[in-house]
């Protein structure tokens, strides 16, 4: 391992992508992103993603020179097509824009269609929450979940992100997926030639495996069951078809730079607490006060934020071999 400052590594991700057939805004977008997930210590959204990225941007599987189009499709309603380009520049127009609109109408929904790997989503609203907005994110992705008691994946993992302001402090952040575990962490483990926990994923017979590349090609475990194979489901719906886009099973990979393209979708809700009701701020600190005052808890977001500090002052740690390709 050797360890790379922030700014290094995000230079590092912008050349390599824009050697790859990206242009230069797009590549600094993602490289921000991917850099940004590394220093939260949410490695399987890193930059361990820039060469399936690159890969894709060279073979057209995804357009890394495409410019995202935004559309005002109702009062408080926003549409940004992708375009099949990266998810970040598309984020970066459209996220913006449903602030200004939250704030003037109280509420926002931004659809993202025709996008790609939505990375750590919950870093989409972070910035949100810090100008005192409420907001939410779902993302559909490719296929990896089967339906409760199938063996044949249908959904993606299916991010689900909240954010919320605190007066004082770091906002409250919730970032998971609906599987057990990220599909990237499966992934990063199948390329180490790692095995995994048992309770991590099936493979294509139904079988409970250790062998990431067997799980890669099984499902992952859904978290709760058969209630997170439904919310999978929900989020589905949500994304991709009120966008109309690709559900999980008609998507391409994320990891691989062949195929067909992913162009799956997103979904963002942000809220302005002040047109709703006074002493939100209050309440919510309320709450939080007492998970804190219990011993072993932790406010959801602070573990994270403590790394980030971490990582700003000391740079991160990256695999040679990965930091050697980043370098090529």
């Amino acid at each position: 391992m050797s360890t790379i400052a922030l700014s290094e590594l995000q230079k590092l991700i912008t050349r390599k992508l824009t050697a790859n057939n990206t242009s230069a805004a797009n590549a600094i977008s993602v490289a921000r992103a991917l850099v940004a997930a590394d220093a939260d210590a949410l490695f399987s959204h890193g930059c361990a993603r820039t060469p399936a990225y690159a890969a894709q941007s060279l073979s057209g599987k995804v357009d890394g020179q495409a410019t995202p189009r935004l559309h005002q499709i109702a009062p408080a309603a926003l549409l940004v097509d992708a375009a099949g380009g990266f998810a970040f520049p598309a984020f970066d127009i459209g996220i913006a824009a449903a602030k200004e609109l939250a704030q003037k109408t109280g509420i926002a929904a931004l659809s993202v269609r025709h996008s790609h790997h939505s990375g750590a989503i919950g870093q989409q609203l972070e910035p949100l929450a810090r100008d005192g907005l409420i907001a939410l994110a779902f993302s559909n992705a490719p296929s990896a979940i089967a339906p409760a008691g199938g063996k044949i994946p249908l959904f993606g993992t299916n991010p689900i992100a909240f954010a919320c302001p605190r007066d004082q402090g770091d906002p409250l952040l919730v970032d998971l997926s609906l599987s057990k575990v990220a599909r990237g962490k499966v992934k990063l483990a199948a390329d180490r030639g790692e095995s995994i926990p048992d309770d991590w994923a099936i493979d294509i017979d139904g079988n409970p495996t250790t062998d990431a590349k067997a799980a890669l090609e099984g499902s992952m475990t859904p978290i709760g069951e058969s209630k997170g194979a439904a919310l999978a489901l929900m989020i589905e719906i949500l994304c991709a078809g009120l966008s109309d886009s690709n559900f999980g099973f008609e998507a391409g990979s994320f990891f691989t730079g062949d195929g067909a393209a992913p162009k799956v979708a997103q979904l963002f809700l942000v809220i302005d607490p002040s047109h709703f009701a006074s002493g939100f701020s209050e309440r919510v600190e309320r709450i939080l006060k007492l998970i804190e005052e219990q011993p072993g808890t932790r406010i959801p977001g602070q573990r994270r934020y403590a790394l980030r500090q971490k990582a700003e002052a000391e740079g991160v740690s990256i695999n040679e071999e990965l930091l050697a390709e980043l370098r090529l």
